[in-house]
């Protein structure tokens, strides 16, 4: 069974506010020290594109 739409949108909305929180994060970290950031910001982008 799939996913409402309004699990959709819930599920898309939780994925923007994680992103943008990781932005920041990542803002602060530009020589990548932490490189689990930039990864998971990435993953996560992409998944928003495929939504």
């Amino acid at each position: 069974m799939g996913m409402s739409k309004h699990d959709l949108a819930r599920k898309k909305q939780n994925l923007k506010v994680e992103i943008e929180r990781l932005e920041k994060e990542a803002r602060f970290d530009p020589l990548k020290k932490k490189p689990e950031i930039h990864e998971r910001l990435a993953k996560l982008k992409a998944e928003l594109a495929e939504a």
